[in-house]
């Protein structure tokens, strides 16, 4: 978890916390499954959902034809 982020990040943070720089990468996250809680207009995406998310998408990446 980091420490330097709140546990329930807005989008922003949240494009931190998965070292991404684009909104339409982390809306993409989102459309596959991470989990937003939404209170009137406010977003928020908790830190162990967003750990959930990551785990639940691993795979096993072939080194062949990374040459």
């Amino acid at each position: 978890m980091q420490t330097d982020l709140p546990k329930q990040m807005n989008y922003k943070q949240a494009l931190k916390f998965f070292n991404i720089g684009s909104y339409n990468t982390l809306y993409s996250f989102i459309k596959k499954g991470l989990k937003v809680t939404q209170i009137g207009g406010v977003r928020r995406i908790d830190q162990d959902d967003a750990n959930e998310f990551l785990e639940a998408h691993k795979t096993q990446v072939s080194s062949k034809g990374a040459e």
